[in-house]
Order: structure tokens, then C-alpha cells, then sequence
């Protein structure tokens, strides 16, 4: 499973396991990542989940769908 690590506003990390596939919206909210709102529940519709890959990873998760 594919370790996702997510940058909290205040600069420290929470790594979590995902199975690929798995939206990373709902990866977070599963793992109890604070920070992530979700109001719409991940369709995209309220901006309240931003996603940003680093430049450096970017290859290895493809674009954005």
C-alpha cells in the first residue's frame, strides 16, 4: 500500500497508508488528518480539500482526475 504523507498548515507531517486507488480526501478523513472539511464529500464542488503534489512526486501519481 502506497504511504501518503500530508503537510499540515503548521508545517509538520501525518503519514498514512492507502490502498491505490483511494481518494486522498478520503484517505485523510479516514486517518483523522485535521484540516480537511470535505463538505461536498470529495466532489469537488466546495474547495475545501485542496491537493498539492510536489513537483518531485508528481510523475508518480499522474494528473489530476
Amino acid at each position: 500500500m502506497p504511504t501518503v504523507i500530508f503537510q499540515l498548515p503548521d508545517g509538520t507531517e501525518r503519514k498514512v497508508t492507502a490502498e491505490s486507488g483511494t481518494v486522498l480526501m478520503q484517505a485523510a478523513v479516514s486517518n483523522g488528518v485535521e484540516g480537511i472539511v470535505a463538505e461536498c464529500g470529495g466532489n469537488a464542488s466546495c474547495a475545501t480539500c485542496h491537493v498539492y503534489v510536489d513537483a518531485t512526486q508528481a510523475c508518480l501519481v499522474g494528473p489530476p482526475n
